[in-house]
């Protein structure tokens, strides 16, 4: 990538000029990436802290996974709604603003020592679910529209690959001496991204003219979401029994449908749902939905069960926490390498191709969870198809999304998917749970051959799904992607 990026014919005053400076392509992307990393990290780096958090604090798994759970429940809401934001008044200005919360939210988590404060500030870090977004409306909006393919498909692998990554590097931090090491390290990373968009990004002038926002749409969307992701995610540990997994997500749906009746009313809606019944774009949200409820919401909690299960269970290959995170780190790595391949498809026949290479080869790995549940190569063999699965489906939604909506809808409608395939992998997972909870041994809790079929015929039937609703998409050419 050796382009580089041309200074904006309308600008005119010299507060605009400052801001004309070229750019190569490739310094943008690498900012965009190490931008994106950081919302990766902090949404997985828990994860690895909960053990030590229930320890310190002296406290139960239910309480520290709000650590979790605050994330992102905030996380959500954050990708529709300042994704919108940026794309009425800049995404640089918003992403700033957002880096400053995340940072922010580090600050307070490590400053005062209690689970409170990090229950807290992980919200207030929540906002960081925003950050892909509005970096991949970014990459649309400064790069020339045959690197943004590529581009996207490396900003979208690189999520994944800092996801896989953050566990591991936020257990040896941990044992290198203090959990709030790993506060300190967003907490700095949060602050040098800053200063890298600030030198960086190819600040411009917004040209549209300037729409009122709104408010109520915003904040009726975030209630809704973070309502009926409460339910999902707690139903979990309190099961769908209880009132207060029902309860939430009842009272959520109907705020959603309230919000719903009033967007459609708006002039200027905090979420544009009348390019939903654009074909190609419902399609997409659909497939995305569908891998959210399958593989790429269940296979990150499927994956460590099968291979951290004692050998004397009726599945399992015994191996040890940091053998098993070791070999998710490398098949991530691996997936990581094939963004480019993924990007490049995408921007040769269409991002339809990426998305259906995906689906398949989810559909495979998930089907040999099953058969290869007994094979330490078997399984790693899976882990790497299923890192590169990930690496060819993750990042073809985005690129569809490119393709079909004009560039001011951008980061709203990323940020939309988002927070479907967010609550698709709640309910996925939420259902997973329940049939290896369900089909155990005999008086025990240890999920039995069975309940690993159920989970695995769940994720293929999802995997179909996606394959046959990206066959529905209207391939389009790269050089008829959606203008302003």
């Amino acid at each position: 990538m050796s382009t580089t990026i041309a200074p904006d014919p309308r600008s005119s005053t010299r507060s605009q000029r400052r801001y004309e400076r070229s750019r190569p392509v490739w310094l943008v992307v690498a900012v965009l990436i190490a931008v994106e990393v950081i919302s990766a990290f902090e949404t997985s780096m828990m994860y690895a802290a909960l053990p030590t958090f229930a320890r310190i604090f002296e406290t139960d798994t239910s309480a520290v996974g709000w650590t979790v759970t605050a994330f992102l429940l905030v996380a959500a809401a954050s990708a529709a709604v300042c994704g919108r934001l940026g794309d009425m008044y800049g995404r640089e200005r918003v992403l700033i603003i957002v880096l400053i919360c995340a940072a922010s939210g580090s600050i307070i988590s490590m400053a005062f020592g209690t689970l409170e404060a990090i229950i807290a500030g992980r919200a207030i870090q929540g906002v960081a679910g925003a950050i892909l977004p509005l970096c991949i409306g970014l990459a649309r909006e400064h790069l020339p529209a045959h690197k943004v393919p590529m581009a996207i498909a490396l900003i979208s692998g690189s999520a994944v690959a800092a996801g896989a990554a953050s566990v591991l590097v936020a257990g040896v931090l941990i044992d290198l001496g203090d959990w709030r090491y790993i506060f300190v390290v967003t907490a700095v990373y949060a602050v040098v991204c800053i200063f890298l968009v600030e030198a960086v990004l190819p600040w411009r002038r917004r040209v549209r003219q300037r729409q009122q926002v709104d408010f109520v749409g915003a904040v009726g969307l975030a209630v809704a979401v973070a309502t009926i992701l409460f339910g999902l995610t707690q139903s979990r540990a309190w099961g769908w029994s209880d009132g207060l997994v029902l309860g939430p997500i009842l009272v959520g749906a109907v705020i959603f449908a309230w919000w719903v009746w009033w967007e459609l009313g708006r002039t200027s809606p905090i979420v544009n749902l009348r390019l939903l019944a654009e074909r190609n774009v419902a399609l997409t949200m659909a497939a995305g939905i569908a891998l959210g409820v399958g593989p790429i919401g269940v296979s990150t909690m499927l994956i460590p069960i099968i291979m951290q299960t004692p050998t004397s269970a009726p599945f399992g290959l015994g191996l040890s926490p940091t053998y098993a995170g070791m070999l998710s780190f490398v098949g991530a790595m691996i997936g990581m390498a094939c963004t480019p391949v993924a990007g490049k498809i995408a921007a040769v026949v269409g991002a339809r191709s990426s998305l259906l290479l995906g689906s398949a080869l989810f559909g495979i790995a998930c089907a040999g969870f099953f058969f290869f549940r007994d094979s330490v190569i078997g399984m790693t063999m899976l882990v790497v198809a299923s890192s590169i699965a990930t690496a060819f489906a993750y990042t073809a939604m985005p690129n569809l999304l490119v393709e079909f909506v004009p560039e001011h809808n951008t980061s709203e409608m990323t940020g939309s998917q988002t927070v479907l395939r967010t609550a698709a992998s709640a309910v996925g997972t939420s259902v997973a749970t329940l049939l290896l909870a369900y089909l155990v041994v005999p008086g025990t809790s240890t999920p039995t051959v069975a309940g690993l079929g159920a989970v695995c015929a769940m994720l293929a039937l999802a995997c179909l799904a996606a394959v046959i609703l990206a066959l529905g998409i209207k391939y389009r050419s790269t050089s008829a992607v959606v203008r302003p």
